[in-house]
Protein backbone atom coordinates (compact mmCIF):
# COMPACT_ATOMS: atom_id res chain seq x y z
CA UNK A 1 0.00 0.00 0.00
CA UNK A 2 2.84 2.41 0.85
CA UNK A 3 6.64 2.39 0.75
CA UNK A 4 9.11 5.03 1.83
CA UNK A 5 11.97 6.32 -0.32
CA UNK A 6 14.51 3.87 1.13
CA UNK A 7 12.29 0.91 0.24
CA UNK A 8 11.76 2.24 -3.28
CA UNK A 9 15.51 2.67 -3.77
CA UNK A 10 16.10 -0.95 -2.80
CA UNK A 11 13.35 -2.25 -5.10
CA UNK A 12 14.66 -3.83 -8.33
CA UNK A 13 13.52 -1.68 -11.31
CA UNK A 14 12.80 -4.72 -13.52
CA UNK A 15 9.90 -5.60 -11.21
CA UNK A 16 7.98 -2.43 -11.97
CA UNK A 17 6.30 -0.36 -9.25
CA UNK A 18 6.67 -1.67 -5.72
CA UNK A 19 3.38 -0.22 -4.47
CA UNK A 20 0.45 -2.40 -5.42
CA UNK A 21 2.40 -5.65 -5.62
CA UNK A 22 2.17 -8.61 -3.27
CA UNK A 23 5.14 -8.70 -0.94
CA UNK A 24 5.53 -12.42 -1.60
CA UNK A 25 6.56 -11.69 -5.18
CA UNK A 26 9.96 -10.71 -3.79
CA UNK A 27 10.40 -13.52 -1.25
CA UNK A 28 12.49 -16.60 -2.08
CA UNK A 29 10.39 -19.38 -3.64
CA UNK A 30 10.96 -21.86 -0.82
CA UNK A 31 9.77 -19.26 1.72
CA UNK A 32 6.63 -18.01 -0.08
CA UNK A 33 4.04 -20.42 1.25
CA UNK A 34 5.33 -20.56 4.83
CA UNK A 35 5.65 -16.77 4.90
CA UNK A 36 2.10 -16.26 3.60
CA UNK A 37 0.70 -18.77 6.09
CA UNK A 38 2.57 -17.15 8.98
CA UNK A 39 1.32 -13.70 7.95
CA UNK A 40 -2.30 -14.85 7.86
CA UNK A 41 -1.96 -16.54 11.24
CA UNK A 42 -0.45 -13.39 12.72
CA UNK A 43 -3.27 -11.22 11.39
CA UNK A 44 -5.84 -13.57 12.92
CA UNK A 45 -4.02 -13.81 16.25
CA UNK A 46 -3.69 -10.06 16.55
CA UNK A 47 -0.77 -10.10 18.97
CA UNK A 48 2.55 -8.30 18.70
CA UNK A 49 4.38 -9.80 15.69
CA UNK A 50 7.88 -11.12 16.41
CA UNK A 51 10.91 -10.09 14.36
CA UNK A 52 11.41 -12.45 11.42
CA UNK A 53 14.10 -13.05 8.78
CA UNK A 54 13.35 -13.41 5.06
CA UNK A 55 15.40 -13.67 1.86
CA UNK A 56 14.22 -10.87 -0.45
CA UNK A 57 15.20 -10.05 -4.05
CA UNK A 58 16.34 -6.41 -4.16
CA UNK A 59 18.16 -3.92 -6.41
CA UNK A 60 21.43 -5.86 -6.03
CA UNK A 61 19.96 -8.46 -8.38
CA UNK A 62 20.29 -11.12 -5.70
CA UNK A 63 18.35 -12.47 -2.77
CA UNK A 64 19.61 -10.80 0.38
CA UNK A 65 18.71 -11.55 3.97
CA UNK A 66 16.48 -9.00 5.68
CA UNK A 67 15.41 -8.83 9.29
CA UNK A 68 11.80 -7.61 9.33
CA UNK A 69 10.54 -5.68 12.35
CA UNK A 70 6.73 -5.73 12.21
CA UNK A 71 3.83 -3.94 13.83
CA UNK A 72 0.10 -4.39 13.24
CA UNK A 73 -2.01 -1.57 11.82
CA UNK A 74 -5.49 -1.50 13.35
CA UNK A 75 -8.83 -0.09 12.27
CA UNK A 76 -11.08 2.16 14.37
CA UNK A 77 -12.43 -0.88 16.20
CA UNK A 78 -8.94 -2.07 17.11
CA UNK A 79 -8.97 -5.03 14.73
CA UNK A 80 -5.86 -5.90 12.66
CA UNK A 81 -6.14 -4.14 9.29
CA UNK A 82 -2.61 -4.43 7.96
CA UNK A 83 1.03 -4.58 8.94
CA UNK A 84 3.95 -2.16 8.95
CA UNK A 85 7.35 -3.69 8.15
CA UNK A 86 10.76 -2.14 8.67
CA UNK A 87 13.47 -4.11 6.88
CA UNK A 88 17.14 -4.22 7.91
CA UNK A 89 19.68 -5.84 5.58
CA UNK A 90 21.56 -8.39 7.70
CA UNK A 91 23.03 -10.46 4.86
CA UNK A 92 26.68 -10.22 5.90
CA UNK A 93 25.85 -10.77 9.57
CA UNK A 94 23.70 -13.80 8.76
CA UNK A 95 26.44 -15.25 6.55
CA UNK A 96 29.05 -14.73 9.29
CA UNK A 97 26.79 -16.41 11.86
CA UNK A 98 26.14 -19.35 9.54
CA UNK A 99 29.86 -19.74 8.88
CA UNK A 100 30.55 -19.64 12.62
CA UNK A 101 27.84 -22.25 13.19
CA UNK A 102 29.33 -24.57 10.55
CA UNK A 103 32.81 -24.11 12.01
CA UNK A 104 31.51 -24.86 15.51
CA UNK A 105 29.76 -28.02 14.28
CA UNK A 106 32.92 -29.12 12.48
CA UNK A 107 35.04 -28.61 15.60
CA UNK A 108 32.49 -30.46 17.74
CA UNK A 109 32.57 -33.37 15.30
CA UNK A 110 36.36 -33.39 15.43
CA UNK A 111 36.31 -33.43 19.24
CA UNK A 112 33.84 -36.31 19.37
CA UNK A 113 35.85 -38.28 16.81
CA UNK A 114 39.14 -38.02 18.73
CA UNK A 115 40.16 -41.17 20.59
CA UNK A 116 42.33 -39.10 22.94
CA UNK A 117 40.59 -37.52 25.91
CA UNK A 118 40.29 -33.74 25.47
CA UNK A 119 39.04 -31.09 27.91
CA UNK A 120 38.75 -27.38 27.08
CA UNK A 121 38.49 -24.78 29.84
CA UNK A 122 38.05 -21.03 29.83
CA UNK A 123 40.56 -18.62 31.33
CA UNK A 124 39.13 -19.18 34.82
CA UNK A 125 39.54 -22.95 34.62
CA UNK A 126 35.85 -23.74 34.07
CA UNK A 127 35.24 -26.71 31.75
CA UNK A 128 33.55 -25.56 28.52
CA UNK A 129 33.90 -28.59 26.25
CA UNK A 130 34.64 -32.28 26.82
CA UNK A 131 34.77 -35.14 24.36
CA UNK A 132 33.31 -38.59 25.17
CA UNK A 133 36.79 -40.09 25.59
CA UNK A 134 37.51 -37.68 28.46
CA UNK A 135 34.25 -38.54 30.19
CA UNK A 136 35.04 -42.23 29.87
CA UNK A 137 38.54 -41.70 31.25
CA UNK A 138 37.32 -40.01 34.43
CA UNK A 139 34.26 -42.24 34.81
CA UNK A 140 31.58 -39.61 34.25
CA UNK A 141 29.27 -38.57 31.43
CA UNK A 142 31.00 -35.87 29.40
CA UNK A 143 28.02 -33.50 29.81
CA UNK A 144 28.30 -33.73 33.60
CA UNK A 145 31.74 -32.13 33.47
CA UNK A 146 30.57 -28.98 31.66
CA UNK A 147 30.53 -26.03 34.07
CA UNK A 148 32.81 -27.65 36.66
CA UNK A 149 36.20 -26.24 37.46
CA UNK A 150 39.10 -28.34 36.20
CA UNK A 151 39.85 -29.27 39.82
CA UNK A 152 36.29 -30.57 40.23
CA UNK A 153 36.39 -32.40 36.92
CA UNK A 154 39.74 -34.04 37.75
CA UNK A 155 39.69 -34.46 41.54
CA UNK A 156 42.87 -35.70 43.15
CA UNK A 157 43.10 -38.00 46.22
CA UNK A 158 42.73 -36.06 49.47
CA UNK A 159 42.67 -32.81 47.52
CA UNK A 160 46.43 -32.94 47.03
CA UNK A 161 47.83 -32.93 43.47
CA UNK A 162 50.38 -35.61 42.72
CA UNK A 163 52.56 -33.03 40.96
CA UNK A 164 53.18 -29.57 42.30
CA UNK A 165 52.86 -28.18 38.78
CA UNK A 166 49.33 -29.53 38.28
CA UNK A 167 47.88 -26.03 38.48
CA UNK A 168 45.56 -24.19 36.11
CA UNK A 169 47.44 -20.95 36.72
CA UNK A 170 50.58 -22.58 35.35
CA UNK A 171 48.77 -24.26 32.43
CA UNK A 172 47.27 -21.02 31.15
CA UNK A 173 50.68 -19.35 30.98
CA UNK A 174 52.70 -22.04 29.22
CA UNK A 175 52.72 -25.50 27.68
CA UNK A 176 52.88 -28.15 30.37
CA UNK A 177 53.14 -31.92 30.55
CA UNK A 178 52.98 -34.08 33.65
CA UNK A 179 51.23 -36.93 35.41
CA UNK A 180 48.60 -37.08 38.11
CA UNK A 181 46.36 -39.48 39.96
CA UNK A 182 42.68 -38.57 39.75
CA UNK A 183 39.58 -39.99 41.38
CA UNK A 184 36.67 -41.27 39.33
CA UNK A 185 33.09 -40.76 40.53
CA UNK A 186 33.11 -44.19 42.19
CA UNK A 187 36.38 -43.43 44.01
CA UNK A 188 38.68 -45.41 41.72
CA UNK A 189 42.17 -43.95 41.31
CA UNK A 190 43.48 -43.55 37.79
CA UNK A 191 46.98 -42.50 36.85
CA UNK A 192 46.94 -40.17 33.83
CA UNK A 193 49.36 -38.19 31.73
CA UNK A 194 48.26 -34.62 31.08
CA UNK A 195 49.47 -32.34 28.29
CA UNK A 196 48.17 -28.77 28.25
CA UNK A 197 48.47 -25.72 26.01
CA UNK A 198 47.11 -22.19 26.45
CA UNK A 199 44.34 -21.17 24.02
CA UNK A 200 45.21 -17.85 22.38
CA UNK A 201 42.50 -15.61 20.95
CA UNK A 202 43.33 -15.01 17.26
CA UNK A 203 41.76 -11.54 17.23
CA UNK A 204 43.49 -9.88 20.17
CA UNK A 205 46.18 -12.35 21.29
CA UNK A 206 44.71 -12.71 24.79
CA UNK A 207 44.62 -15.95 26.75
CA UNK A 208 41.12 -17.40 26.54
CA UNK A 209 41.55 -20.85 28.06
CA UNK A 210 43.42 -24.12 28.15
CA UNK A 211 43.23 -27.30 26.09
CA UNK A 212 44.20 -30.46 27.97
CA UNK A 213 44.85 -33.86 26.41
CA UNK A 214 44.66 -36.77 28.85
CA UNK A 215 46.00 -40.30 28.50
CA UNK A 216 45.58 -43.17 30.92
CA UNK A 217 48.84 -44.67 32.12
CA UNK A 218 48.66 -48.46 32.21
CA UNK A 219 50.25 -50.59 34.88
CA UNK A 220 53.39 -50.96 32.80
CA UNK A 221 53.83 -47.18 32.84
Amino acid sequence: MRANRAALVLHHPDHGNLVGKSIWEFVAVDEKESSRTAFQAQMQAGGAPPVITRNIFDRSGKFRTYQLHRALLRDAAGNPAGMRLVGVDVTETAQALEEARRTCQWLESAMVSMRDAVILTDALGVVRSVNPAAGELVGRAAQELIGLTIEEALPVPDGRPADATLDHRIAIEQHWRGTATVLSQDGERTRIEISTSPIIDNDNGSLSGVVAILRKIDNEG
